[in-house]
């Protein structure tokens, strides 16, 4: 706020006190006839504040106090909060491509969310599901870490239905798989960095990560390539390009399946995954390739 001040710009602060207040407040902003919406927060609050900001042309900017920040990685803005609010000022809005994800709550009722990051369904939305919010804000990226390897040895990776639209041919691809992430940022920062090849918030698709294995040895061995950035995609994790897809629990099966966007547990199955293009105005700093 002190920068800000100083370079004469009017900002006026509000402080999230539940799930859902950031969203309140960017619908506030908007409603006033503010330019600009800054992110102080993580993916999470990101996330909130995206789903007053889409389809508008409010500008949003993400300055980095969470535990997980991959947009704010993704934009090159890791660093102090002043310095972070310097870069912003001189940044160029742009507009850019997000996703939405079309999926049944807790209750059983239709629901969509956007996202920037990535939207999953299966281990990863378990892994989010357990997250407890005292603990994140002791152990911050410790807990993800943790929380990751009680995923991968105690889960049973259970397959689910991922169908892809028609081809050229007409005909509807469908495939089994016990992961789906759909990626939108070119890098997560930290160990994971550069997940999906291809993937970029000035894409008209989704990148798609499946796992079409229910192996925990073979998710070991492409974490642990992922983090030595020797990652290759081949028959049982496969990368797909796409601006939709949609996915369902295997006719019979008693299995739940998480689903998860930007880090926030949403629902369940059924989903439909989609790219709304240029639907967003995004702050990005001079250089940078998001």
């Amino acid at each position: 706020m002190a920068v800000l001040s100083k370079a004469g710009i009017a900002a006026e602060a509000f402080v999230t006190v539940g799930v859902g207040s950031a969203t309140v407040h960017a619908h506030e902003a908007v409603r006033k006839g503010c330019d600009t919406v800054l992110a102080c927060g993580g993916d999470g609050t990101v996330h909130e504040i995206l789903q007053s900001l889409v389809g508008t042309d409010v500008v949003l900017g993400v300055i980095p106090l969470g535990t997980a920040n991959a947009l704010a990685a993704d934009l090159g803005l890791l660093a102090s909060p002043a310095k972070v609010m310097r870069t912003l000022m001189d940044a160029a809005p742009a507009r850019v491509s997000v996703g939405r994800i079309h999926y049944h709550d807790n209750a059983g009722n239709p629901a969509s969310r956007y996202f920037t990051v990535a939207a999953g369904v299966g281990a990863d939305a378990l892994l989010m599901s357990r997250m407890d919010a005292r603990l994140k804000r002791r152990l911050g990226y410790v807990l993800y870490l943790i929380e990751a390897f009680r995923v991968w040895a105690t889960h049973t990776f259970p397959l689910f239905e991922a169908e892809l639209p028609a081809s050229g041919n007409g005909d509807k691809r469908v495939v089994e798989v016990s992961q789906l992430l759909a990626v939108r940022v070119r890098s997560f920062g930290g160990v994971l960095r550069y997940l999906a090849p291809g993937a970029s918030l000035r894409n008209g698709s989704l990148s798609l990560l499946a796992f079409k294995t229910r192996s925990r040895f073979r998710y070991l061995l492409f974490l642990l390539a992922v983090i030595a950035r020797r990652h290759t995609f081949a028959r049982e994790v496969e990368l797909i390009q796409t601006q939709s897809i949609e996915c369902r629990a295997r006719n019979g099966s008693d299995e739940s399946f998480f689903v998860e966007a930007d880090g926030e547990v949403l629902g369940l199955l059924p989903v439909r995954i989609e790219v709304v293009p240029h639907s967003l105005s995004l702050l990005v700093p001079h250089g940078a390739q998001p």
